[in-house]
């Protein structure tokens, strides 16, 4: 089993900055890729990044250039920095562990509000 312990979610004003972080424990050796998924009131869930073991990353197209992914294996943290934020990326933040079989370990959610 793996948990997955974000934190980091807040308010933001609109082009200001947040960090989210996102800590893996248990059975860790078990995840290969790990990422973000947003969710927004009334919309339907979106990846917003990816990052493999190796450091490949891969972004939505609507946070392209402004959120960036990264890894520590070591501490086996994610961490998404998130610039130039907009209203519309308001949403609830998860944070994901893929195993190479396929399964997918869920974070609990963190709010970003991004408002004036």
């Amino acid at each position: 089993q793996v948990q997955l312990v974000e934190a980091g979610g807040g308010l933001a004003q609109p082009g200001g900055s947040l960090r989210l972080s996102c800590a893996a424990s248990g059975s860790v050796l078990s995840i290969t890729a790990m990422g973000w998924y947003r969710q927004a009131p009334g919309k339907q869930r979106e990846l917003v990044a990816t990052i493999t073991r190796g450091g490949i990353t891969k972004y939505a197209d609507s946070v392209k250039g402004r959120f960036t992914i990264s890894r520590d294996n070591v501490k086996n943290t994610v961490y998404l920095q998130m610039n130039s934020l907009k209203p519309e990326d308001t949403a609830v933040y998860s944070c994901t562990g893929l195993t190479p079989v396929g399964y997918t370990y869920w974070g609990q959610g963190t709010q970003v509000t991004v408002s004036s």
